[in-house]
């Protein structure tokens, strides 16, 4: 073997490899994309749970957006009060902590409540479901399928599924919104932990059909609006409304509701 060839192939390998690398060195420098320098001082006050609850493409998309002036600095649902602080304190920004709010499904249709159709034999997926005959097989067709859609989206283990519903645990569940958007019947909001009369319905069908389908739907009867001294609730579309910003939790509504469709967590 010719030692020569050897070296010769060595220096021309070796040769390509440095221009290959002053190429890619003069490239990185050419089309390089400068980086706020504040970008990676937020980014790692975030929790990294890229859940979206923000509005953006994950944590490194919303740094980029509050240092640019494009998102709150305490826009992110996941995150703490003191890293929310720490935020608008790099940004020179102050910011005003808001109370903490939590999913809510606005339906009782359990088992023993809610009338169905038919059996339901398919996959474990609400919006799968809800192209079938009738919207699904529960009785009600605003009702909760409870097949988990809402659970399977959830990073913080803050749903379960149980007789046939969904439930949010409220001291787990970060306001994110994934299953808000996941509810293929619309039945879930954000609203806010202190707010502790709810209307646990969100069927609008006429009164007689609606307590057909489900024993403690809301009828549409008005009598919750008589009793509100706050004028904090309405009926639309024969469904009961609370404006929370109205609400003081008296419960008299909930007290009065002959179907118990309102629901009162401090009676």
């Amino acid at each position: 073997m010719d030692i020569n060839n050897i070296i010769n192939a060595a220096i021309a390998i070796g040769g390509l490899g440095l221009l290959f690398g002053i190429g890619l060195g003069i490239a990185a420098i050419k089309f390089a994309v400068e980086v706020d320098p504040l970008v990676p001082v937020v980014r790692n006050l975030l929790p990294g749970a890229n859940c979206g609850g923000c509005g953006f493409a994950g944590c490194d998309a919303f740094a980029n957006a509050i240092v640019k002036g494009e998102a709150r600095p305490n826009g992110c649902p996941v995150n703490n009060d003191d890293n929310a602080a720490e935020i608008a304190k790099v940004m020179g920004q102050e910011v005003v902590v808001g109370e903490k709010t939590s999913a809510f499904v606005k339906c009782n249709g359990t088992c023993e409540n809610a009338s169905e159709k038919y059996e339901y034999y398919g996959i474990k997926d609400c919006v799968a479901a809800s192209y079938l005959q009738g919207s699904g097989a529960k009785g009600c067709t605003y009702g909760c399928l409870g097949l988990g859609s809402c659970f399977n989206v959830c990073m913080f283990d803050a749903i379960t599924i149980e007789d046939g519903i969904a439930y949010i645990n409220e001291e787990k569940c970060v306001s994110c919104g994934a299953c808000v958007d996941a509810c293929p019947k619309n039945l879930i909001e954000i609203i806010k932990v202190a707010a502790k009369v709810k209307v646990n319905c969100s069927s609008k069908d006429k009164g007689k059909e609606a307590k057909e389908n489900c024993k403690v739907a809301c009828i549409g009867c008005g009598i919750c609006v008589k009793q509100c001294e706050f004028d904090a609730i309405k009926v639309t579309d024969n469904l009961a409304k609370i404006d929370y910003d109205k609400c003081t939790n008296c419960g008299k509504c909930a007290e009065k509701c002959p179907t118990k469709a309102i629901q009162n967590l401090l009676a």
